[in-house]
């Protein structure tokens, strides 16, 4: 199904009976040459891009409770490539150039909001940073202005830029900054990667590997045995938990957080 002003326009004249599911309830198959753990925004991107760019097939997407209901539900809205850092800035520069292009590549709707992003400047070091900031962006390709306090007060007339304790001094603005709604953005890949031949496999939790001779065989799961080719981890905070099911010990720790 394809998504359309008209097609919207027809549903709603006819009762919004022409609605089917967003992507398939898969039943797991005995095999596949790559078994992605993590149905968030990266395990979807990444078996969505594995189909479409590398034109691969037979993916498996495991989410152990339901498309959009993890880390990826209470994601921060915020995208925006305005890091300082020559390592950092090219990667964020992509991923705001996929950003911009992404509702038209995925046919749906994940809110992305160009309304651009204000760092706001409270001290003199303040300001030193952010004009290195912006200039590694500007060095970088990526669009940067650097605004004064009359600039401000000008465009945001309701802000107080004479607080006692957090005067503004000016700011640092990428316009091509904005906001997306992150459970949108898993459900459009989620249902891109379905229309690709990706099995998009829910309530399936991963409980243990199958690892002989150094090789991983495929995930014991909550839905029995899944081989696999080759098996990709993307479960974000999750990842040191998971992993020591497969033996091995990441230089991270996991830990609850309440935002």
């Amino acid at each position: 199904m394809h998504y359309s002003g008209f097609k919207v326009i027809k549903e709603a004249l006819t009762g919004h009976r022409g609605w089917g599911p967003a992507w398939r309830d898969a039943t797991p198959k005995a095999q596949y040459d790559y078994v992605i753990i993590g149905g968030g925004g990266h395990g979807l991107a990444t078996a969505y891009y594995l189909a479409k760019e590398f034109k691969q097939a037979r993916i498996a997407v495991l989410e152990k409770g339901w498309i959009g209901g993890g880390n990826v539900g209470r994601n921060t809205t915020i995208i925006r490539s305005n890091y300082l850092l020559d390592g950092n800035e090219p990667f964020y520069e992509f991923s705001l150039k996929l950003w911009e292009g992404l509702e038209q590549d995925l046919n749906y709707n994940a809110m992305v909001s160009q309304r651009g992003i204000l760092n706001l400047i409270h001290s003199d070091a303040q300001r030193d940073a952010f004009i290195r900031r912006g200039n590694a962006m500007i060095l970088n390709g990526a669009d940067a202005e650097l605004l004064s306090t009359a600039q401000i007060v000008e465009r945001y007339p309701f802000l107080n830029v004479n607080n006692a304790r957090f005067p503004i001094k000016g700011g640092l603005a990428q316009h091509r900054g904005g906001t997306v709604r992150h459970d949108a953005v898993a459900w459009g890949y989620a249902r891109a990667a379905d229309r690709r031949g990706v099995d998009i496999i829910q309530n399936c939790e991963v409980t243990g590997f199958r690892i002989e001779n150094g090789t991983c065989k495929g995930v014991e799961t909550s839905r029995g045995f899944i081989g696999a080719g080759k098996v990709a981890s993307c479960v974000a905070g999750s990842s040191s938990r998971l992993m020591e099911k497969a033996g091995m010990r990441l230089p991270i720790e996991s830990h609850v957080l309440q935002a």
